[in-house]
């Protein structure tokens, strides 16, 4: 089974793919981490993505798509895809690789939570400075106020957790997946969870979408 998460930034992605992933026996699939991965072995890839990276700019969706196949190829489980792809081209680009290969994306599912919700989570989002455990200081606050339970290092607030910030990686999200989720619900296999529900009552509606796949 192949499946796709999407949603906004903040909408639980990371948090459902996880629990999905153990669940079912699937890889989970993030691009952050397979870049991470490539950049730590030095690969040509690796080289290419940092050069990208280290100007500031995005990653081209043909590179991207490159990189994932190269990751990817050999791997036998079925694939959890985190908030990827991200434009119409890397969902046609993504298609033509299973095509080749004999499979199919067996279900698309989108985390909805409103906008609103999702500036919230985010602004109240803090990252530990030395482990990079991530808090909420709405509802999943540390023991004490700024410090890692963990670690004992102080929270941060990230660049892109900023208020600013937020407004244009929102607006961003939203013209690039407006025409990325008329694509998936065209293709048939298009389900939607309502992400303002608490975790586990999320991650139970699409264990359920995703039983008989």
């Amino acid at each position: 089974m192949n499946v796709i998460l999407l949603g906004y930034p903040g909408s639980g992605k990371g948090t459902q793919a996880k629990v999905l992933a153990k669940q079912f026996g699937l890889f989970h699939v993030s691009t952050g981490d397979i870049f991470r991965e490539e950049l730590a072995k030095k690969t040509p890839l690796g080289r290419e993505v940092a050069g990208y990276l280290s100007a500031g700019r995005l990653v081209p969706d043909k590179l991207v798509l490159e990189v994932l196949k190269n990751r990817l190829g050999t791997e036998t489980r079925g694939l959890l895809f985190d908030g990827f792809p991200r434009t119409v081209e890397q969902a046609e680009g993504l298609d033509a690789w299973f095509d080749s290969r004999g499979m199919a994306v067996d279900a698309v599912i989108f985390i909805n939570v409103p906008e609103a919700e999702v500036a919230k989570r985010l602004g109240d989002r803090r990252t530990c400075s030395g482990c990079g455990r991530i808090y909420n200081v709405g509802t999943q606050p540390p023991a004490k106020a700024d410090v890692c339970d963990a670690c004992g290092k102080p929270l941060v607030t990230r660049e892109d957790d900023k208020p600013g910030v937020i407004i244009r990686r929102l607006q961003v999200y939203r013209d690039q997946t407006e025409p990325l989720l008329a694509y998936y619900r065209a293709a048939g296999n298009f389900y939607e969870a309502n992400g303002g529900l608490d975790p586990e009552s999320v991650a139970a509606s699409i264990a359920g979408m995703l039983k008989g796949k």
